[in-house]
């Protein structure tokens, strides 16, 4: 299969950006992760919509996910695992990494709602287990391979410091699955039928967009390349950059894990894995799939889901 290794090749060890993470920080980034003092009402922390709990995938499974106060946001929350090897952040790629990204839902009014980040400083600077915490994770020896960060600064408790700590325990949120030991050379690993599924999955022309380690991740694309799409609610990347040839385009997802992650795309509207293929199909290729062609290419999708 070296067509397979020169498209897909492996996961790297390690995310980008986590050169000076320390094992205090990502301490610290996995406590308020799980923080629901985060948001305004208490109820409601990252792993709210990014549920990694036990063999959970990094989603909720929900088409869109409800906020503190019960209102739901407008798009399919997609998986924490693996994110930071993404080009970008959020569906219309508004966030350029892991700690931009984590500014945006505590200050969400439809997520964690609360009201400034000044106000996100008092309430975990007021919490004494934190203020330990901080000035561990963000010490002189701690970050001492990160020159360019004060130690004055660092032990404040911050709303920069706070998204940066979630960010490096997102850097060591990885999967690990059967399609990465076929690609390290463990043929067995993939059985006939889902080796037949990889050859179904490259000859049909999935890797137009799914292509790299995660099989997307990596690019945006219209969804509607050939055929339109059925929901024109949503423009995509064209309400961020306000330019009409970005009507409909979205950062391609990964399919890592993409067995478990559903309901799919960025309106969280396809139910099924099934369903999901023959769509993307249609939509960005033109093909309409058989049903064996379908099941083939899920048979090798399935091989994708984290064994972690």
């Amino acid at each position: 299969m070296d067509d397979s290794n020169k498209i897909f090749g492996t996961i790297p060890d390690k995310m980008p950006g986590g050169e000076a993470d320390t094992p205090e920080l990502i301490q610290l980034g996995e406590k308020l992760y799980f923080e629901k003092r985060l948001s305004a009402n208490n109820t409601q922390s990252c792993n709210s919509c990014h549920n990694i709990i036990g063999k959970a995938p990094g989603v909720d499974n929900l088409p869109t996910s409800p906020g503190a106060f019960g209102k739901n946001g407008v798009r399919n929350s997609p998986t924490v695992l693996n994110a930071g090897f993404h080009l970008a952040q959020f569906w219309d790629g508004r966030a350029k990494d892991l700690k931009e990204q984590a500014k945006g839902p505590i200050l969400n009014p439809v997520e964690m709602a609360m009201p400034s980040a000044a106000e996100v400083e008092k309430k975990i600077g007021e919490i004494s287990e934190y203020q330990d915490l901080f000035a561990k994770a963000y010490s002189d020896s701690s970050m001492k391979e990160n020159s360019k960060i004060s130690s004055v600064n660092m032990k404040k408790i911050t709303y920069d410091n706070i998204v940066g700590a979630i960010a490096a325990f997102e850097r060591t949120l990885k999967t690990q699955d059967r399609f990465d030991d076929f690609q390290k050379g463990d043929y067995k690993a993939l059985s006939a039928e889902e080796q037949e599924g990889l050859e179904k999955f490259l000859t049909t022309g999935c890797v137009t967009c799914h292509v790299g380690p995660l099989l997307g991740g990596n690019s945006f694309r219209k969804l509607g390349q050939i055929n339109p799409y059925e929901n024109t609610n949503d423009k995509g990347r064209q309400d961020l950059t306000k330019n009409p040839a970005d009507a409909f385009v979205f950062k391609v997802p990964s399919l890592r894990n993409v067995a478990i992650t559903g309901p799919y795309f960025h309106d969280g509207k396809t139910t099924t894995l099934e369903e999901a293929v023959k769509k993307m199909a249609y939509l960005q290729l033109g093909k309409e799939l058989s049903e064996s062609d379908t099941k083939s290419i899920v048979t090798f999708l399935k091989t994708l889901t984290n064994k972690n």
